[in-house]
């Protein structure tokens, strides 16, 4: 990716969130507030991360969130309600693809349902082939247990015995940050810790409530600190 020298927005991620309107089915926000629609049914990248049943505050007080991390032209977090439908249907996916298929670019797309409903396709963009998952007794799956499953095949891709992810001259300061966070969060789920945990010991350590928040030094020492933690509970 090219970096673009002088004045220009925040390298930050970009939130995508998903709603189902008459013309398309998720919008990014703007400075103001305002919903920005994206009219585009997919968004092809790397997933690099996922956090489920994230607590959340909005307007209307605290909620849960799923928020996926993709890694594309810039870093995309997609934000979705941990008992909708889209964030179901994502995890329903992402359980049945391969460590090998995740390391690859993945096409995540929304398609709408009834009502207000959106789901969520993951497709192969080299053979455009969608993942398929069964709905068969959905109403009996423990979502919970199943997020925290995904959570840990996905952020444990990158762990500490595999090749560490190369970041070139071209890599931009968003993408690494990106990059960090993800590797955050494949030590956190090798500890299970919880959000709460997380977000307890940042509050304490740095005084933020998200990673997100942390500068790359920040984040930096977080990883050092639970590579040690990681390393300590390891049997001898």
């Amino acid at each position: 990716m090219e970096v673009k020298l002088g004045f220009g927005a925040v390298p930050k991620p970009q939130y995508v969130f998903v709603s189902k309107e008459a013309d398309h089915c998720w919008y990014m926000l703007a400075e103001d507030e305002r919903r920005i629609p994206i009219y585009e049914r997919a968004l092809t990248g790397v997933i690099t991360g996922i956090e489920v049943n994230k607590k959340v505050e909005t307007r209307f007080g605290p909620v849960e969130k799923n928020d996926l991390y993709i890694l594309a032209d810039k870093p995309y977090i997609i934000r979705s309600g941990s008992e909708s439908y889209f964030s179901q249907s994502l995890l329903l996916s992402l359980d049945v693809l391969t460590s090998e298929q995740l390391r690859n670019p993945l096409t995540i797309a929304v398609s709408p349902g009834d009502s207000n409903v959106v789901f969520c396709n993951i497709y192969d963009p080299v053979n455009y082939r969608s993942v398929g998952v069964s709905w068969d007794g959905h109403n009996e799956i423990d979502w919970q247990t199943l997020g925290q499953k995904v959570s840990l095949k996905i952020n444990r891709i990158q762990n500490l015995n595999q090749e560490p992810i190369q970041i070139s001259v071209n890599t931009t300061a968003s993408e690494i940050h990106a990059i960090l966070i993800g590797q955050s969060d494949t030590y956190l789920a090798q500890l299970n810790w919880t959000p709460e945990q997380g977000r307890k010991y940042l509050q304490q350590r740095y005084g933020k409530r998200s990673r997100l928040q942390l500068t790359d030094t920040e984040i930096l020492d977080f990883i050092d600190y639970l590579k040690l933690q990681l390393t300590q509970s390891c049997p001898t």
